[in-house]
């Protein structure tokens, strides 16, 4: 060996001995959080340094810069497609909300602990984990904005650069931070899926909390499993490790004697879209009250049972997801909307904190607080079933015609595969009118939510136009169709306003004209005047309301020609 090649062989044995590869997090004094410039220098270091790890580019956030995910990938074979047949995936993501900067400090020493084989080496899985999903809310710095929060010193904010919440973006993509997501995760297509974050509301003595979906929607065989089996060896084993849990606490008073609900991941949020998917999802919430490096530590541990699990559990898993797909065929009922099940519930010893209330130092009234001083322990109930309260019939397949642009981009990202009509065809159809909806006051992430919509059915026939579309239902995205295209799921298209533009009649009458025609139209049509004297005998407000009653004939006459009007434009084959 030559001098020269031996003496750099030798600094780079040395480098290596020494370099330890300690995070920001871990040279610090356990209350500070790594910066985005320094996040991406430790994974391209770790990556440059240990082949298992690569570090890659894979989107863009609304503020043009990247966004990364960062692999463990122990195997000699790279390719991803190759790789899923025989091994599992598990996915993090971290940093959603980047004032809750746990996951991302918390995964740093994660990937470099399964580079440097501190943590045994996995045999059946890979893990991927986006570095920091919101990059500008990253950037965005401060110690201010998450006031009830113990630490870290110096954390990012909540919105990213268009000022989303991107926990409420999955379903309807507004961002391009959303967007990316959907890429990444129809790349990694993961098993298991981790949503790293940060509690708000009551005060417990538990560090670690979390979200698993919901059950039901993510289909019964595989559900029951996840929390029967899965979560709950994954819960026990943290406990081992020093951290005893709770479901998510969605409350922001005291914990009532009854209990409480778990929280409705629906696809608005990450793991109710990954559900869509049959990815077991969890969402940690470690609790903002605690110190930064305990939440940090928890939510490392979590991550790490999970590799444990998982290394155990692979093949069961994909057998599962692949199994949990014969629930969702053309014919049967799918729950198409959901609430809590108040008959059906566990139960659990709950550790909390007395609250109690004194008189506020601001108005004098009555104001809650917690009485560390005073640890509980009460036995409550846990109410974690969901049942439906409408069902559709899955259809074989959606026709979607091609002037849906926005709608076929979607499908087509969330790789939803779909055929072409090559000629111009008339086909029966199942068609939706909507019948009622509420929307809300105010804006709501960018949007004036629909809720509570109705339709009524029709079958029709049509002619469809070559170059519209023909979608099977029997793939594996039929959960994320039938969400987003059937009108009355909670986060469908058609409630985040995709399809705001049939909601508005597009041609009018002038009164004046038109009392003449209206006139006519009782002298001539017998049915028409008796169902028009019945209303008015029936209705006093609209007995009283000359223009009403000149609209409702209008709308039972022939020049109400507008097939468009609440014409739901997406058609359904059963």
């Amino acid at each position: 060996m030559k001098l020269k090649t031996l003496l750099l062989f030798l600094c780079s044995s040395l480098f290596s001995a020494q370099n330890t590869f300690q995070t920001p997090f871990e040279k610090g004094n356990g209350n500070t959080t790594v910066t985005y410039e320094e996040m991406n220098t430790y994974y391209q270091d770790l990556s440059k340094n240990f082949n298992t790890i690569q570090y890659l580019e894979k989107g863009k956030d609304d503020n043009g810069k990247p966004i990364y995910v960062v692999i463990y990938n122990p195997f000699p074979e790279k390719n991803l497609e190759k790789l899923r047949k025989d091994k599992a995936v598990l996915f993090i993501n971290n940093g959603i909300h980047p004032g809750e900067p746990d996951g991302i400090d918390a995964t740093m020493m994660l990937m470099r602990d399964l580079a440097t084989k501190k943590i045994k080496t996995p045999q059946n899985f890979i893990v991927a984990a986006v570095a920091a999903y919101n990059v500008s809310g990253m950037l965005n710095r401060g110690s201010l904005s998450r006031a009830n929060q113990n630490g870290p010193e110096q954390y990012g904010f909540r919105g990213n650069a268009r000022n989303y919440d991107l926990n409420r973006d999955f379903i309807k993509a507004d961002s391009k931070n959303a967007r990316s997501f959907q890429e990444i995760y129809h790349w990694l297509k993961p098993d298991v899926f981790i949503d790293n974050h940060v509690s708000n509301g009551a005060d417990y003595q538990y560090t670690f909390t979390y979200i698993s979906t919901c059950k039901e929607r993510l289909g019964n065989v595989l559900g029951d499993y996840f929390h029967k089996n899965y979560q709950a060896k994954n819960l026990e084993e943290l406990k081992k490790l020093g951290y005893e849990s709770t479901p998510y606490v969605n409350i922001h008073g005291d914990v009532p004697d009854v209990g409480f609900a778990a929280f409705e991941d629906s696809p608005r949020y990450s793991t109710g879209y990954t559900s869509l998917f049959n990815s077991l999802g969890t969402v940690p919430e470690t609790h903002m009250l605690k110190p930064y490096d305990k939440r940090v530590d928890a939510t490392y541990k979590y991550m790490l049972v999970n590799l444990q699990n998982l290394d155990k559990e692979y093949k069961k898993i994909k057998n599962l997801r692949l199994e949990n797909l014969k629930q969702y065929q053309a014919g049967k009922q799918y729950g198409i909307r959901w609430k809590i099940d108040s008959t059906k519930f566990t139960t659990m010893d709950f550790k909390g904190y007395e609250g109690k209330y004194k008189p506020s130092d601001i108005s004098g009234k009555p104001r809650l607080y917690y009485d560390r001083s005073k640890p509980f322990i009460k036995n409550i109930k846990l109410f974690t079933t969901a049942v439906p309260t409408g069902y559709i019939t899955i259809p074989k397949y959606y026709v979607i015609p091609q002037s849906q642009y926005r709608v076929i981009e979607e499908l087509q990202r969330n790789k939803i595969q779909m055929e072409k009509f090559q000629k111009d065809s008339t086909i029966t159809v199942e068609s939706y009118k909507i019948n009622d909806f509420k929307t809300v006051k105010s804006p709501y992430e960018g949007h004036y939510l629909h809720y509570e919509t109705t339709v009524d059915k029709s079958n029709k026939k049509l002619t469809f136009s070559s170059g519209d579309y023909l979608v099977s239902t029997n793939q594996e995205g039929v959960k994320y169709m039938i969400e987003t295209l059937e009108p009355e799921a909670l986060d469908s298209f058609f409630n985040w306003n995709f399809f705001d533009g049939i909601l508005a009649q597009k041609e009018y009458y002038s009164a004046y004209i038109f009392e003449d025609t209206a006139s006519e139209l009782l002298k001539k049509d017998k049915k028409l005047k008796e169902a028009f004297e019945n209303k008015k005998a029936t209705d006093k407000k609209f007995a009283e309301d000359g223009q009403a009653q000149l609209d409702w004939i209008y709308r039972q006459s022939p020049y109400f020609e507008e097939k468009t009007f609440r014409q739901y434009p997406i058609y359904r084959l059963l």
